[in-house]
């Protein structure tokens, strides 16, 4: 399992906000392996000072690189034909976009607290790099045999999560295209890692 880090977030954020403690029982026993990857949010959907163009295509190499480089060094070292993805809040967008764009390589996506309509980020521009990593604008035109072969996906949030309608609007999305899928809208909850800690471990049961 990859977990994709909140935005801007390093490869070190998972551990300090205590969610791989949450999951130590599965990975103590062997459920899953886990990698924790730096994000380039910095030099993408963040980096104001690039043309949307440019903040877009560097996104375009990060994906590159862990489709071509990253998941298959975790698919050689675990001996798994498919990885999961995991994230909160932006990395949850991250998981998603990876699981939906490479469904092949996937085979559980768990977002906590994610919101998945990127087109805010680009001051308005737009072009086919966007669109395609923009899951409200190009799943509901994909075929890939393989996104209705995913074991799980599962979309968390909670009852005060800002981007909860964004949830439920990606699940309608999902449901219209008969694509197996959880929303799980927990309630009292908000947008945060106690919440997050406490949907992680019953996701990775389903593993």
């Amino acid at each position: 399992m990859v977990i994709f880090p909140t935005t801007m977030g390093r490869y070190f954020e998972a551990k300090d906000f205590k969610l791989i403690e949450s999951i130590s029982w599965h990975i103590t026993n062997g459920v899953v392996k886990v990698y924790c990857v730096d994000s380039i949010d910095k030099d993408s959907w963040y980096a104001k000072h690039l043309h949307p163009s440019v903040r877009i295509y560097n996104h375009t190499l990060y994906d590159r690189f862990l489709t071509d480089e990253f998941v298959p060094f975790m698919q050689r070292e675990c001996g798994s034909e498919k990885i999961a993805v995991a994230g909160c809040s932006f990395g949850g967008f991250h998981a998603a976009n990876f699981a939906f764009r490479h469904p092949g390589q996937v085979s559980h996506l768990f977002s906590m607290g994610a919101a998945f309509n990127i087109r805010s980020f680009l001051d308005g521009y737009s072009d086919d790099n966007v669109y395609f990593n923009n899951p409200p604008d190009y799943l509901p035109n994909a075929n890939d045999p393989a996104l209705w072969q995913m074991k799980q996906i599962i979309l968390g949030t909670a009852e005060h999560d800002f981007c909860k309608a964004d949830n439920y609007r990606m699940s309608g999305i999902l449901r219209q295209k008969n694509i197996s899928h959880q929303l799980d809208d927990r309630p009292f909850g908000n947008h945060d890692w106690p919440v997050w800690r406490d949907m992680f471990p019953g996701y990775l049961s389903t593993i």
